[in-house]
């Protein structure tokens, strides 16, 4: 029997410590991540009925769930890369939405950066060598390779030029300044971005994201929590999410991301356009992540990603900012930052971001934003539309 549908508001949410953290263990800060959203909530642990988490334990989200002391009746274990949890917040909603859970976490925490400094874990060159994975792996193609061959077919396709895929980074890190959350807030040129190491042609050291350490938690919940609820219900307007490939040979067009279809799946079922989007929070890795998805969102047309982001539109002030909190190339990037997007994103429209704060040209606060994760090397997308 169909169960009618409910409103799903993300009602709580927060980041765990940040940055540099070389005490706490990844399950600590996935603790007080869970704790601080909770308490944002201002609703009681009790009413957790679900919960979701990847990357993290053999029994990911059972583990995690376990030091959590929380025992859930709905699950998500869904492991996509940066696109995890934008899907997973659209399977949550759609199990709130259906009476299946009435108030789901998400909850995630890394020491990524703290771990290699202590020698714990090393860099890897592939993600492993088994299944589709063998016929690319004994060539070296690593991530960040399939990311800048990838760059280099869009420069080629459509003229975008390094300077172009140089101001995302530029433009972000102009939004880290004024995020004291931010990881690297001191400013950088073009110039800075274009004469540093080369990792991977045609990306140097800034076209890429940085190691951090830290994590976050968002709790969504029914329509029907909202009047318990501490702080202003932010509204899940409409979701969306793909894959595309695994391998570089199975990509049809390597100048399209799966955002392309997650953005408008997520955009029809909200019904709103992208021109109605206030601010945009997208995964960026690399420089040409954020430019493409641009693109596939429909905040530009294909092939003109370059133009748009080099006039300045993504910084705070500009037509559409994009990452304002410095995002994965200046603020933070501890692993999969998808559900950084997510907690930006909501303090965005609730007006509680300090000095990074955006509002809109009358002086109000942004009504609508997006997030979208992209999940291995544009394996994956997921797409959310977010409204006050």
């Amino acid at each position: 029997m169909p169960t009618p549908s409910r409103k799903v508001a993300i009602v709580g949410i927060s980041l765990s410590d940040c940055g540099r953290v070389d005490g706490p263990t990844p399950y600590a800060l996935h603790a007080q991540a869970a704790r601080r959203a909770l308490a944002d909530s201002g609703l009681d642990r009790s009413l957790i009925d679900g919960f979701a988490s990847a990357g993290l334990g053999t029994l990911a989200p059972v583990e995690v769930a376990e030091y959590l002391g929380i025992r859930p009746t709905w699950i998500d274990s869904t492991s996509v890369g940066g696109a995890t949890w934008e899907v997973m917040a659209a399977h949550a909603a759609d199990a709130i939405a259906a009476g299946r859970a009435g108030a789901v976490l998400l909850v995630y925490g890394s020491t990524a950066r703290a771990d290699i400094k202590a020698g714990r874990r090393t860099s890897n060159l592939s993600f492993g060598g088994r299944g589709p994975l063998q016929f690319e792996v004994p060539y070296g193609h690593t991530l960040v390779a399939k990311y800048a061959m990838a760059a280099r077919r869009h420069m080629h396709e459509y003229g975008t030029t390094l300077e172009q895929l140089a101001e995302v980074a530029v433009q972000a890190r102009a939004n880290a300044a004024h995020n004291p959350d931010a990881m690297f807030r001191d400013p950088i040129t073009v110039d800075d971005v274009l004469s540093g190491p080369l990792i991977a042609d045609p990306f140097t050291k800034l076209h890429c994201c940085i190691r951090s350490d830290g994590g976050c938690a968002v709790l969504l919940a029914a329509e029907e929590y909202v009047p318990d609820t501490a702080r202003a219900p932010v509204w899940v307007l409409g979701t969306g999410e793909h894959v595309s490939h695994t391998t570089m040979s199975e990509w049809q067009d390597f100048t399209v991301s799966p955002a392309a279809v997650s953005g408008r799946l997520a955009f029809e079922r909200a019904g709103v356009r992208p021109a109605d989007v206030d601010i945009a929070e997208i995964y960026d890795a690399f420089t040409y992540m954020t430019l493409v998805t641009l693109e596939d969102l429909g905040f530009c047309a294909k092939g003109e990603g370059g133009a748009f982001v080099e006039k300045g539109r993504l910084r705070l002030d500009g037509e559409l900012p994009v990452n304002t909190d410095g995002g994965g190339l200046s603020a933070c990037h501890p692993g999969m930052r998808g559900l950084f997007l997510l907690v930006e994103a909501v303090r965005q429209l609730r007006g509680e971001a300090g000095g990074h704060q955006v509002r809109r040209p009358d002086g109000s606060l942004p009504e609508l934003a997006v997030a979208s994760g992209t999940g291995g090397w544009f394996c994956s997308a997921g797409t959310v539309v977010l409204g006050r």
